[in-house]
């Protein structure tokens, strides 16, 4: 038997320690949480099985080691004009750490990049950039992205449409 300490809450037995020190309740507030974030402590105590101030006491310690990063809208894009979603990846020309770090800090200025990642393989990252039009994205790739420090190629493809979108994978919060 595994035993959990939250602050100012009793030690907790659990059954199972489920995924990297969250118990099988730590899983399913999450789980609620990504499928409503707006759900009060009252109704989010009941579909977990605990009383509310427990479950606040759970929430607020995944907040503090970090577990909950924060709370989002999820906006629909197409309501606000942004229609196109653009793949870019980008090739440095070398992969020294100045070159990293110099792109890393430049492309994280650059407003329309929601997404940036550093890639293995034949591409040094894969970015996602949302624009209203192909015309913002010309706009976006005259800029910004061609005058990104230490870039040998940029590639760019166009999504047709979203058919996944997922904060996080389905079978992350089963325990």
């Amino acid at each position: 038997m595994h035993i959990r300490s939250y602050p100012s809450f009793p030690a907790q037995p659990s059954k199972e320690n489920c995924v990297d020190g969250l118990d099988r309740i730590d899983l399913r507030i999450l789980a609620e949480l990504v499928a409503d974030a707006r759900a009060s402590q009252i109704e989010l105590a009941e579909k977990v099985g605990l009383s509310p101030t427990a479950c606040a006491r759970r929430i607020r310690h995944l907040e503090e080691i970090g577990v909950i990063r924060g709370y989002r809208v999820d906006l629909e894009l197409t309501a606000l004009g942004l229609v196109t979603t653009v793949v870019v990846t980008i090739t440095l020309e070398k992969q020294s750490e100045d070159y990293l770090a110099a792109f890393e800090a430049a492309i994280s200025r650059c407003p329309d990049v929601v997404s940036c990642h550093l890639m293995s393989g034949s591409d040094d990252y894969h970015l996602q950039v949302i624009a209203r039009d192909i015309a913002d994205f010309e706009r976006i790739h005259k800029q910004h992205l061609s005058r990104m420090p230490g870039v040998a190629r940029i590639h760019s493809s166009f999504a047709m449409r979203e058919v996944v979108r997922r904060t996080i994978p389905e079978t992350a919060l089963r325990g």
